[in-house]
């Protein structure tokens, strides 16, 4: 009687199984992640493999122990690791979920294969992390789609924020899953880039350097985290990741496995682009540069916050342009970037009531 018992439950189970749907029964199963963490140009401490290591040994990049450790921990995924770009194909991809990058440089990645991404991304069958320098890549590419650098939303435009130095992050969108392990502003010290070819229309900025508490100052603002919906698939990106000591931060790993999960579609949060909140740090970063005692900047930026959306985003676009004439050295010639500092700084305090 007992074993028939047992024989009827686990018919009953079956039946109960069976009967879920399709996605149902997808969302049960682990994630597959195919992480490349390939340095075509600079190889950073967390991808830098022992002499002899490889993907069938134990010899494997801090990084890539860490991802299946944080894959396996979590229970979200399941991840294969490779440094070589090649192994990406069309028919790899079809067994594949969540394509993570932290790479360098020019990746020998084959044009069927980065339309293979594309269009799996945007099917929604497909999502993108990229980690760190997965920005300081990009190559030739003429296919359907968008060369990767226009797909990621940015390219590496140095680093003034070099390993360990102290930045304050600001966390816009505290309920978004893939940063809200992450306090509302805290102190952190990582490597930051700052990036050429970054559309705000496209992305939605998900954490910020706030320059309030950021001892080394731009007058531009400078995105650390965003995401972008690309058709019905999402792309995160995050600029942490460039120190092992991040790789070993509980909340950093906590980010990676939210963030493949965000771009599987397994977790809600909305990407839509907020071209007006980023506006908004762009005019905070231009009065925090070089701060005046006695001046209201908050009244300043209530102020502008009203103003001609044209004149708004005509304006964001001047701060954000500074970085290009910002002196790449501390002998360069500083005249163009005073220029073009001093007239948008003018410009913003007298449409903020300062005059």
């Amino acid at each position: 009687m007992a074993r028939r018992r047992v024989a009827l439950a686990l018919l009953v189970a079956l039946a109960a199984l069976t009967a879920l749907p399709t996605s149902a029964l997808a969302a049960a199963r682990p994630l597959r992640v195919l992480y490349l963490d390939q340095s075509v140009g600079w190889k950073h401490a967390p991808v830098a493999r022992p002499a002899g290591g490889g993907p069938s040994s134990s010899n494997l990049a801090p990084s890539e122990t860490a991802m299946i450790a944080i894959g396996q921990e979590s229970g979200a995924f399941q991840a294969e690791v490779t440094q070589d770009a090649r192994e990406i194909t069309p028919e790899r991809l079809a067994g594949i979920d969540v394509l993570v990058f932290y790479t360098t440089g020019a990746l020998p990645i084959s044009p069927q294969a980065w339309a293979a991404v594309q269009q799996r991304v945007a099917a929604g069958k497909l999502g993108f992390v990229g980690l760190h320098s997965a920005t300081d890549t990009g190559w030739d590419y003429t296919g359907p789609g968008e060369p990767y650098t226009r797909f990621i939303n940015g390219h590496f435009a140095g680093h003034p924020w070099t390993q360990g130095t102290p930045v304050r992050i600001e966390t816009l969108d505290p309920d978004f899953p893939a940063v809200a392990m992450w306090p509302v502003s805290f102190d952190y010290a990582e490597e930051i880039y700052q990036h050429s070819d970054f559309d705000p229309a496209r992305v939605r900025v998900l954490q910020t350097l706030d320059f309030a508490g950021t001892p080394l100052r731009r007058p531009y603002a400078v995105p650390v985290t965003w995401a972008r919906q690309v058709g019905k698939g999402r792309l995160f990106f995050t600029n942490l990741g460039h120190t092992p000591s991040t790789w070993d931060d509980p909340r950093f790993r906590k980010q990676v496995a939210e963030a493949v999960k965000w771009t599987a579609g397994r977790t809600p949060g909305s990407a839509t682009p907020d071209v007006f909140r980023q506006t908004m740090w762009q005019f905070k970063a231009l009065l925090a540069y070089e701060p005046v005692a006695g001046r209201d900047d908050r009244a300043i930026l209530a102020r502008v916050s009203k103003m001609d959306p044209v004149w708004q985003n005509a304006a964001a676009e001047r701060i954000a342009g500074l970085r290009e004439v910002y002196p790449k050295k501390p002998d360069s010639d500083r005249a163009p970037f005073e220029a073009a500092y001093r007239a948008v700084l003018a410009d913003v305090l007298a449409r903020g009531g300062v005059r």
